[in-house]
């Protein structure tokens, strides 16, 4: 019996936690516009976006930790820089990016100490996306990865770069993980 009341205490915990950093996870989101709904994938158009990344043959542990402390106050600047979403993964995990506050669109970039990073303006571009759940692994990449190939070749849109993997939660958050697929597309309003 106590063990099941010390199980239950701990699940409840557990809840409680989750459900207050869901609270707490307030960030800026990159912006974009829907511009067409085509089956599972959206069609969306991303205006230019301040970005900081790293490419590194390093794990992706390695690549997010020089990035947060880039946004902790490793640049040129000592500047902290807010959290945002989403973190953009690709080149097999060898390459990550933050999106970094709107406001840095018209102000100066914090330039970074690290060489390995590069802080720059990306161009706008149009992306087909498919979202999906949970914890982010290679068997759910590679599913929604060929689902939205398949969508976007079965309707005569051309691919013209490798995936992005895009996620927008914490590592802590348990629940309504938000996942995405990207390919930057070639595409005409």
């Amino acid at each position: 019996m106590i063990n099941t009341i010390s199980k239950f205490n701990f699940l409840i915990t557990i809840i409680f936690f989750n459900s207050s950093m869901l609270m707490a996870q307030k960030y800026e989101t990159q912006e974009y516009q829907v511009v067409d709904q085509i089956d599972n994938a959206e069609i969306r158009f991303y205006p230019s976006a301040a970005m900081i990344k790293v490419s590194a043959e390093q794990n992706r542990n390695n690549n997010f930790g020089k990035l947060f402390r880039y946004i902790s106050g490793n640049n040129q600047e000592n500047k902290e820089i807010a959290m945002t979403t989403p973190v953009y993964m690709y080149d097999q995990n060898k390459t990550m990016e933050f999106v970094l506050p709107k406001k840095y669109l018209s102000e100066d970039l914090p330039m970074p100490n690290d060489k390995d990073l590069e802080a720059y303006i990306s161009d706008p571009r149009y992306f087909a996306a498919i979202r999906y759940s949970g914890y982010s692994d290679a068997n759910k990449i590679q599913k929604h990865k060929n689902e939205l190939k398949s969508i976007l070749e079965n309707n005569g849109l051309e691919i013209i770069s490798d995936y992005y993997v895009l996620s927008y939660d914490a590592p802590t958050k348990f629940f309504n993980r938000r996942n995405e697929i990207l390919y930057e597309i070639s595409y005409e309003d």
